[in-house]
């Protein structure tokens, strides 16, 4: 019986070559745990900051560390107390915590979901993370309503992708950033205006804006106060000082993603069905993964990369 098995951690922050390919020891599967035998992991553009340390006070972490946070593959044990899934289930869902980039990895039962049959393990892989964590910081805010107006940075992303579908079917008016080989696509989602940042300033178009969805942090964070509505709000998912940045009498919220099987559930039938549409923007191996994770710090991405492990 195997008794390693590959995985992509960190032993200390730092750039590119601090994530390295390693050989741990396996781990079995504890109290309301299932061990899933991995066939696919999603890379994040979070991953980058986990391995430079740079949510370290949002985020804390003991090295050397597992890097990953979403997965999909097929139950291969079942721990004591662990009862929603048997040996042999194909699965999909965030871990609640990091060390998705191993081969086997112990989850909570809760978090996950079935997969569909009509889904891989690579697609399904890419879905869990970005699906919900779109859906929550659209809603951390307050209800959405037909006739708001949304301005959402980084909208090409595996987050924004999400969020410009969510948004539309609620009926908003959709202001979106991304770069210029990315407009199409973002067009593509249903977005009202979409607007080149490298190009155009987002200010000239986007006015009185009731929520700000951040998926990008920097300067274009600082910028947003200033095209708020008197009411707006701005929640980042890229900015963890957001508070510390938030002007005296405006609303910023830092967000963080929490696992929700019941609505992951319902998004990634609506996948299935056609309804929402993720998109993938490359698909790597097992041993690429660290530099995946390099290259989701260098620039923007259409949609999401996954890593296949069967690569």
């Amino acid at each position: 019986m195997t008794t390693t098995q590959r995985a992509v951690l960190v032993r200390a922050y730092g750039g590119a070559s601090a994530a390295e390919v390693a050989e741990i020891a396996k781990p079995a599967a504890g109290d309301g745990q299932v061990l899933v035998r991995v066939g696919a992991a999603g890379v994040n553009g979070i991953d980058w900051k986990f391995r430079e340390g740079l949510v370290q006070k949002a985020f804390p972490m003991q090295l050397p560390a597992v890097l990953g946070i979403e997965l999909a593959g097929t139950v291969e044990a079942v721990g004591p107390g662990a009862s929603r899934f048997k040996i042999g289930d194909r699965v999909m869902g965030p871990l609640g915590r990091l060390g998705a980039y191993a081969e086997f990895v112990p989850v909570a039962e809760g978090n996950l979901v079935h997969t569909p049959e009509d889904l891989d393990d690579v697609q399904a892989a890419g879905i869990p993370v970005a699906a919900v964590a779109a859906w929550q910081s659209l809603h951390q805010a307050g209800p959405i309503a037909a006739g708001q107006r949304i301005l959402i940075h980084g909208a090409a992303g595996g987050l924004g992708g999400y969020a410009v579908q969510y948004a539309k079917q609620a009926g908003a008016e959709v202001f979106a950033t991304a770069s210029a080989a990315h407009l199409d696509y973002v067009r593509s989602l249903g977005a009202d205006h979409v607007i080149d940042y490298r190009r155009e300033h987002f200010e000239s178009v986007a006015q009185d804006i009731d929520l700000v969805l951040d998926y990008v942090g920097g300067e274009g964070l600082d910028r947003s106060w200033g095209v708020l509505a008197p009411d707006g709000a701005i929640v980042s998912a890229a900015a963890p000082d957001i508070l510390a940045r938030t002007p005296v009498g405006h609303r910023g919220l830092w967000f963080v993603n929490k696992a929700d099987a019941v609505l992951l559930a319902r998004l990634v039938a609506e996948i299935a069905e056609g309804s929402l549409v993720p998109k993938f923007s490359e698909i790597v191996g097992f041993n690429d993964i660290p530099a995946a994770i390099e290259g989701n710090r260098i620039g923007p991405r259409i949609g999401k990369v996954v890593a296949d492990f069967s690569r």
